[in-house]
């Protein structure tokens, strides 16, 4: 502090109020029509339209600019390993949407490529991911429960379920759900609702996503224990689905116990093995893919299904599903899941997105990365896929192996698309208990974020109240119904915050035109006669009526009561004025002589007798002061909240000043019927301390009592 160079300025110029500022600074009282802003809008160039097509096919103002020798190498790298990675993790969130493994790499092809034509973002990875894949499932597993395809099996004389019917049920509930979820996005995209994502904060994303993290984890517990729980569904269902798995535990299959164990072992030391080796390898080692690779070898020389019943994967049928409409029978029975599933999908990536476009510099799109989510689902799923979004994991692998735009996207489309028209059969023999444990794996991430609370609860409280409370509710009434609840608290506590502002008297700084709160600051000292009241908060009807009980607080007056003892006074005054009246009737009656002359000196003189002292309290502030520098809006019940201040106040000689307006502050209290003839803009003022000198000033007094002396001439009037 001391050897920073202090600047210094001076300005003299006179005291200004909104109606100088209007004058000097030629305010326009002109605004552009609805009419001509729907002409503009509808207007046509061609300027117009090259911009409006680049920037619905993003990949025609990139590709043909695309730096070949310094970015193909690194794109190359980066989609063979994302595409490596897509392989596992397309299997494994597939079993978390309940539906076979083969539809996990048909959403990791499909929806790759569309968003490579019309995306933004040039580091995150589409795909598959967990928390979709869990809210897919659960709509699923509600629609076509085991229960539905169980059949009586007269050879065994046991019951039995349809998979095959089950799964193609399955599927179908799938695709209808992603479809809708798709048409979402894209609606929400072309009437520009990106701003939608500002609701969701990253208190709330995290905690959110942490809590669909514990759905994942008790989905897969039954691939780790081998057992066949009945699915739950509905609110509380993972309590429900957790006591039951503990009833079956003692049902367990070993041999899938310890496939899993193993498994989860071996990839932790892999990951572990990652990160040491890091800055030595150019490319991460993909073991996900070698423990896929492994186990199913290990499965089929073993024979693990018929020797140990370790559930595998089964058929993989190679080549790709010809594209199909989806049911339209199913929309109204999964509309609202997916208006979850649009929010959710498209709220992940674009907060990943802006992380990357933040870090190099670059702009993501909010309303065309709706559009482009938006086509990946819909036309994903007519190729039978199920909703997508991006994945941290394949997101920082894909940054970390080199990529730098889309083209390392699409070249991981190519690799799944390699693995499935001529490889994907021979991973039939591959255990579900693996990919149970790629998943617990991957979710490691996730869990760290439980480390947030400790540290909102040092940097903010109620963030912290949000992330818990979106976390519990998740848990406790699935991710969808506890996304609309988690936004509504979070809204909440917005409207709890407006509500429970801080109120401060301001004072000012000695030797600068500077005004703090008094009691954050030693030095700022309260001008003389003059009370300056602030809100942190703006002003509305949620908080119209506490702004006036801390405007009476912080200043000690008791308005209501002062203005009921001057009423009380007037009504005695009156009353007194009425006997003296009377009195002096009764003695023109006894005195005839001077009719003329003697009642008006005997009248005159019983007003001089009850005359009313009124100068002001010396004890009272001569002005107050409000600084509505925060307030943004003022609804109707705002403006007649400020309009019953300057009036209450006025009663009892007290001028109210207002500092600090916005325009649209200043236009809704025109709008209110705040401003009249004797109450113009001259009453507001552009900086506190113009409003001080004011106060100060002569002028300000005779001003005043012109005002109140005119109110009280119309009041007597009316």
């Amino acid at each position: 502090m001391e050897g920073r160079r202090r600047v210094t300025y001076k300005v003299n110029r006179n005291v200004l109020d909104e109606d100088d500022l209007d004058e000097m600074g030629e305010k326009s009282h002109t605004k552009p029509s609805l009419l001509d802003k729907l002409k503009d809008s509808a207007s046509c160039s061609g300027p117009k339209v090259k911009n409006c097509m680049l920037g619905t096919f993003p990949v025609a103002s990139w590709l043909p600019r695309y730096a070949f020798r310094e970015n193909a190498l690194g794109d190359l790298v980066s989609g063979i390993s994302v595409g490596i990675m897509q392989l596992p993790q397309g299997m494994a969130y597939a079993l978390l949407a309940s539906v076979p493994p083969i539809f996990g790499l048909y959403s990791s092809f499909y929806p790759v490529l569309i968003y490579f034509i019309f995306g933004t973002s040039k580091h995150i990875s589409i795909g598959t991911y967990a928390v979709m894949s869990v809210m897919i499932g659960g709509v699923v597993d509600r629609l076509a429960p085991d229960s539905d395809f169980e059949f009586w099996n007269n050879v065994t004389n046991t019951s039995d379920t349809d998979f095959a019917s089950r799964d193609q049920e399955r599927v179908r509930i799938a695709v209808a759900v992603t479809f809708i979820s798709g048409l979402f996005q894209i609606l929400l995209g072309l009437v520009q609702f990106g701003f939608v994502v500002t609701y969701l904060s990253e208190p709330l994303v995290r905690g959110y996503t942490t809590g669909a993290a514990i759905h994942v984890i008790v989905s897969q517990l039954k691939y780790i224990f081998g057992l066949h729980p009945k699915r739950h569904s509905g609110p509380i269902s993972l309590i429900y689905t957790v006591v039951e798995i503990c009833y079956l535990l003692p049902k367990t299959n070993i041999g899938t116990l310890v496939v899993t164990i193993v498994s989860i072992v071996a990839l932790i030391l892999a990951k572990e093995l990652n990160a040491f080796l890091s800055k030595k390898l150019p490319v991460p080692l993909p073991m996900e893919l070698l423990a896929v690779i492994i186990a199913t070898v290990v499965s089929w020389q073993v024979n693990l299904e018929e020797r140990y019943g370790v559930d595998v994967v089964g058929n993989i049928p190679s080549g790709l599903q010809p594209p199909a409409v989806p049911d339209m029978s199913l929309f109204g029975q999964v509309v609202g899941d997916a208006f979850a599933l649009a929010v959710v999908g498209y709220g992940i990536a674009i907060s990943l997105g802006r992380i990357f476009a933040l870090k190099y510099g670059y702009k993501v799109d909010s309303n065309q990365e709706l559009i482009a989510l938006g086509l990946s689902n819909s036309i994903g799923g007519i190729f039978q896929c199920f909703a997508i979004s991006c994945s941290m994991s394949r997101s920082l692998v894909q940054e970390s192996t080199g990529g730098k735009t889309q083209v390392a996207g699409a070249l991981s489309a190519v690799v799944i698309l390699f693995i499935t028209l001529w490889i994907g059969s021979l991973f039939e023999d591959l255990p579900k208990a693996v990919l149970a444990a790629i998943i617990f794996v991957n979710l490691h991430g996730m869990m760290k974020q439980f480390l947030d609370i400790p540290a909102l609860w040092k940097s903010n409280k109620i963030d912290m109240l949000v992330w818990v409370a979106t976390f519990i509710l998740t848990v406790l009434l699935n991710p969808d119904l506890g996304l609309a609840a988690a936004i509504a608290f979070s809204m909440l506590t917005v409207i709890f915050r407006t509500q429970l502002p801080k109120y401060s008297l301001l004072g000012q700084v000695a030797g600068t035109d500077i005004y703090k709160p008094v009691e954050d600051y030693d030095k700022a000292k309260q001008v003389p006669g003059i009370l300056i009241f602030r809100s942190s908060a703006t002003l509305y009807f949620a908080n119209a009526e506490m702004y006036q009980e801390a405007l009476g607080e912080k200043s000690g007056l008791d308005i209501t009561k002062m203005l009921s003892i001057k009423k009380k006074l007037a009504a005695k005054r009156k009353r007194h004025e009425k006997r003296l009246a009377k009195k002096a009737k009764k003695e023109l009656k006894k005195n005839k002589a001077d009719m003329q002359e003697e009642p008006n000196s005997e009248h005159q003189k019983g007003i001089a007798i009850i005359g009313v002292d009124n100068d002001p309290d010396p004890s009272l502030p001569r002005a107050i002061i409000l600084d509505l520098s925060p307030v943004n809006f003022l609804d109707t019940v705002g403006v007649k909240t400020i309009k019953s201040i300057r009036r209450d106040y006025g009663e009892i000689d007290i001028e109210v000043i207002l500092a600090c307006c916005q325009s649209g502050v200043v236009e809704s209290l025109q709008a209110g019927g705040f401003f009249s003839s004797n109450v113009t803009k001259s009453c507001l003022f552009n900086s506190i301390h113009d409003a001080v000198l004011y106060c100060q000033s002569e002028k300000s007094k005779s001003r005043y009592d012109e005002e109140y002396e005119q109110e009280e001439l119309n009041e007597t009037n009316f």
